[in-house]
């Protein structure tokens, strides 16, 4: 069983309604948190709170540069200070505006973090992943959940995960349709795999 009940968001997004977003069929939304070393998203903590105030689950995620890795990581979580039901994810993908992280400093990143918070956080790829690690395995990679990237029809899973635990299917334009949200618009959709006891269970709300 797959449920669409998941979107994806960052300052790119015009949010008019949290509320709409809900009543839509959404659940829980990912938003970008912070980048590098010391940027953060304008939008996220005004978000934040709008969303909670509507009753929608919250996560947060990092775009990974090439910096320094357990900089980065101490960067996220000091922005984010997640409770136990802030969902935490390291978007891993080739940074289009200067260095990008590597794997090593990938395995830092999601390390720190599951040491400071006692939890791995999501990992999301699609194509950088692919092409870093081809046919090869990483254990460490391997404990956090796969959010994968791939706007087709078919999700193309990498050896690491068994399995995609989030699919993001289309970034709004591209991919399987549905494409849009009420109260948001054209954005980034993601399927969960699972049932909504998993995806509260993955949230860190018991089911």
């Amino acid at each position: 069983m797959t449920i669409n009940a998941v979107i994806d968001l960052s300052h790119f997004n015009q949010v008019t309604s949290f509320e709409e977003i809900k009543a839509d069929g959404i659940v829980g939304i990912i938003h970008k948190a912070t980048e590098g070393l010391s940027e953060t998203d304008s939008t996220y903590l005004a978000h934040k709170s709008a969303a909670q105030a509507a009753g929608l689950w919250w996560g947060a995620y990092h775009f990974a540069t090439g910096d320094d890795a357990i900089a980065q990581a101490e960067h996220f979580l000091s922005f984010v200070n997640p409770g136990p039901t802030d969902l935490l994810v390291l978007d891993f993908e080739q940074n289009p505006e200067g260095s990008s992280m590597s794997v090593s400093g990938a395995e830092q990143f999601v390390t720190h973090v599951q040491q400071a918070t006692g939890r791995w956080p999501g990992f999301y790829s699609g194509a950088y992943i692919k092409q870093l690690l081809g046919e090869n395995t990483n254990e460490t990679l391997a404990n956090c959940w796969f959010w994968l990237s791939e706007y087709g029809p078919t999700a193309h899973v990498p050896p690491n995960w068994p399995t995609w635990t989030m699919w993001q299917y289309t970034d709004g334009s591209v991919g399987p349709e549905p494409h849009s949200v009420t109260g948001v618009g054209n954005c980034d959709r993601d399927q969960f795999n699972g049932d909504m006891d998993a995806l509260a269970k993955l949230w860190g709300y018991s089911s």
